[in-house]
């Protein structure tokens, strides 16, 4: 039972850096019904930029996120005028496909290239260091990186619900059209949101390298979780996203301890599969009816 525990623990910190990373992965589906398959090597991408930050100025990975954050929303509303909003029509969530895959590989290849193909980790003073808490160890990066992820999915929620931005993004989520009679510039949402869910991705990523050792190719293994997250959450869901992040985090960690390590990962999968057999819109996902 106290490895049970343990692992309920782990897998809840890590299950809020999944949130944070997923919540910008379903945020740009919602509004743009764009499926950013890149998000995954935007993640690894800031990773690698917050190592180098540490490697050669001393920033510290956390402290590392204001700085890696702006520079990932920049290249993410550059990404998103020179790229994707050219898809329109009915398959843009097709071409989006096959335009982020290809920003994914272009990635990989040019972190190839200046990183090589070698494993990388950010590892500051305290990197090793843990609290015992009634018996229970807690990682101090662990629990750094969820209360970051928890302050910047809380500040992510303030704009979506006090701001106007976030109700100009609602009503294009709601009705893109009618938003557009009202006087909502959707141009400007849709490239300010794409900017935000990269950005979202960045200052995850800022961190993931203390958490986890990395590579370029790091990014497969790391989407096919994300799309695991986002499709159980329910497509374009905030609140699913996050709620299916901390499930998928505690049922790895606990398949880890249980069962084996390499069974782990597969366990996103037919937890995913499992679900949608019985509730196929995911978590708070709904239904769409077509006449």
């Amino acid at each position: 039972m106290h490895q049970v525990v343990q692992a309920v623990i782990l897998g809840l910190l890590i299950g809020g850096v999944y949130a944070l990373m997923a919540s910008g992965l379903t945020l740009v589906f919602g509004i743009m019904k764009v499926i950013n398959v890149a998000q995954g090597a935007l993640v690894i991408l800031a990773a690698y930029l917050s190592y180098a930050l540490f490697s050669h100025l001393h920033v510290d990975p956390f402290l590392s996120i204001l700085i890696v954050t702006p520079a990932m929303f920049l290249l993410g509303v550059a990404v998103q005028l020179v790229f994707v909003r050219s898809l329109r029509g009915p398959d843009a969530p097709e071409l989006s496909l096959l335009v982020t895959w290809a920003l994914a590989l272009g990635i990989e290849g040019v972190l190839s290239v200046v990183f090589k193909t070698t494993y990388r980790a950010t590892n500051p003073s305290y990197a090793d260091r843990s609290w015992d808490l009634f018996g229970y160890q807690v990682s101090v990066v662990r629990a750094f990186a969820f209360v970051a992820s928890a302050i910047l999915l809380g500040l992510l929620s303030l704009l979506l619900t006090r701001s106007r931005f976030g109700r100009a993004v609602r009503a294009t989520v709601q009705n893109p059209t009618a938003a557009t009679l009202l006087g909502v510039d959707a141009n400007r949402v849709q490239t300010l949101s794409f900017g935000l869910g990269v950005s979202l991705a960045a200052a995850a990523g800022a961190v993931y390298g203390v958490i986890y050792p990395f590579n370029p190719g790091s990014h497969y293994d790391l989407i096919s979780r994300l799309l695991s997250i986002v499709v159980l959450g329910g497509l374009g869901s905030l609140g699913g996203a996050v709620v299916a992040s901390l499930a998928m985090g505690v049922i790895e960690a606990i398949v880890a301890v249980e069962v084996s390590p390499t069974w782990a990962a597969f366990s996103f999968f037919v937890v995913l599969l499992t679900f949608l057999l019985l509730r196929p819109q995911g978590i708070f996902g709904v239904r769409e009816r077509t006449l």
